[in-house]
C-alpha cells in the first residue's frame, strides 16, 4: 500500500475508487465501505483508495478555538489506522494535512482541484451524511451533480447497525469510556489495542523492580486512560501478560506527555525498537498521582497482583470449559 502526504504530485497519480472520511479506529461499519471500495475498484480496473485527515477537522477546530475538550478523543494512531486500511485491501492513502487553506476551500475547489485533478477519481463512495468544503457548504447532491460533470459515479453506504444500534466512531469512544471492551471489540471487529515501537523511558521502573515497554502515544486524547490488564503481542510465540498504565504519568512528570507503560510478568528481555501491540482486556483503575516513589510502587505491586489474579481466573475458565467438551 502506498501512502501519500497530501496529494500524490503528478507522475504518482492513478485513476482510483475512493472514500473519503476520518477512519478513526477503522470499525466494521468502515469495513463495509471499504469493501465495497475495493469491490468497485477491481470491477473497474483502478486502485482503491482512501483520503483520510491528519488532524481530524474536528481536532483543528477545538485547536482553532482554543478548547481541546471539544476535540474527539482518538481510538487509533496513524500506524493502527494505516494497517487497518491496508489490511481492508486499500491500495494508496492520502494522508491530508487539515489546515486553514483546507478548511476553507468551497466544495467546487475540492471537487475540481482535489477529487478531480488531484486523486482522478472515478468512483466515489461516502457515508449519507457526508459534507465537504467550506462551512460544509457540499453534500451528497451536490457531489452527485458535480460527478455528472466530471465523470465519476457516486455512490452512499447505508448504515451499519450492530444489534440495533448504529456502528460509528462515536459508540467504539463510548463503549471504551466504558470500558467495555467486548463491545468495543464487536464494534470494531478485533479486540481493542494500540501498537508501536518500544522506545526508551526514563528507566524508573526498572529502579523500582517494575521494568517497563514503553510506547509513545502522539495525540493529546486517548480514548482510554488509566491501569488495565493487557497482554502483548509480537514478543513471543504467544500474547505475553501483563499491566499498563496509559496516561500523562502525574507523579514522575508534569510535561503532558501521554505515555503508554507496560510491565510484563516474568519477562526481563531488551526489546527496544520492536513493533508491538498492546490488547487491552479490563481497566483496573484510573491515573492517579501519588505523594511519593514508595507509594506509586505499592499500587504498581497491587495493579500487578489484580492482574495476576486477573489471568489466573481466566485460564481457570479455559480448562473447566476444555473439560465440558
Amino acid at each position: 500500500m502506498k501512502v501519500f502526504r497530501g496529494l500524490p504530485n503528478a507522475a504518482s497519480r492513478a485513476a482510483c475508487a475512493l472514500t473519503i472520511g476520518n477512519f478513526d479506529g477503522v470499525h466494521r461499519g468502515h469495513q463495509a465501505l471499504l469493501a465495497r471500495v475495493r469491490e468497485a475498484a477491481t470491477r473497474l480496473g483502478v486502485e482503491a483508495a482512501v483520503m483520510t485527515f491528519e488532524p481530524h477537522p474536528r481536532e483543528f477546530f477545538a485547536r482553532l478555538s482554543g478548547d481541546l475538550s471539544k476535540a474527539p478523543t482518538r481510538i487509533a494512531n496513524l500506524r493502527d489506522k494505516l494497517q487497518s486500511l491496508e489490511n481492508a485491501g486499500v491500495d494508496r492513502v492520502i494522508v491530508e494535512h487539515f489546515n486553514a487553506h483546507f478548511a476553507g476551500m468551497s466544495p467546487e475547489d475540492f471537487v475540481e482541484k482535489v477529487l478531480v485533478q488531484g486523486l482522478h477519481v472515478k468512483w466515489l463512495m461516502v457515508g449519507e451524511d457526508f459534507c465537504y468544503g467550506s462551512r460544509r457548504a457540499g453534500n451528497v447532491a451536490t457531489l452527485m451533480e458535480a460527478g455528472k460533470k466530471y465523470g465519476f459515479q457516486v455512490e452512499t453506504l447505508p448504515t451499519v447497525m450492530n444489534e440495533g444500534t448504529r456502528i460509528s466512531s462515536s459508540a467504539v469512544r463510548a463503549a471504551l469510556a466504558a470500558s467495555d471492551f467486548a463491545l468495543a471489540a464487536q464494534l470494531l471487529g478485533h479486540p481493542y489495542a494500540i501498537s508501536g515501537h518500544v522506545a526508551h523511558g526514563k528507566k524508573l521502573g526498572r529502579t523500582i523492580g517494575f521494568p517497563t515497554l514503553n510506547l509513545r502515544v502522539a495525540h493529546k486524547r486517548p480514548a482510554i486512560s488509566g491501569v488495565f490488564v493487557v497482554q502483548v503481542h509480537g514478543l513471543a510465540d504467544r500474547p505475553l501478560p501483563g499491566v499498563a498504565s496509559l496516561g500523562v504519568r502525574p507523579t514522575v512528570e508534569d510535561e503532558g506527555r501521554v505515555l503508554l507503560e507496560t510491565y510484563l510478568f516474568d519477562y526481563n528481555e531488551q526489546c527496544y525498537g520492536k513493533v508491538v501491540r498492546v490488547e487491552f482486556l479490563k481497566k483496573l483503575r484510573d491515573e492517579e498521582k501519588y505523594v511519593d516513589i514508595p507509594t506509586l510502587t505499592a499500587a504498581i505491586e497491587r495493579d500487578a497482583q489484580q492482574a495476576r489474579e486477573f489471568f489466573k481466573a481466566r485460564e481457570g475458565q479455559a480448562i473447566s470449559a476444555t473439560d465440558r467438551i
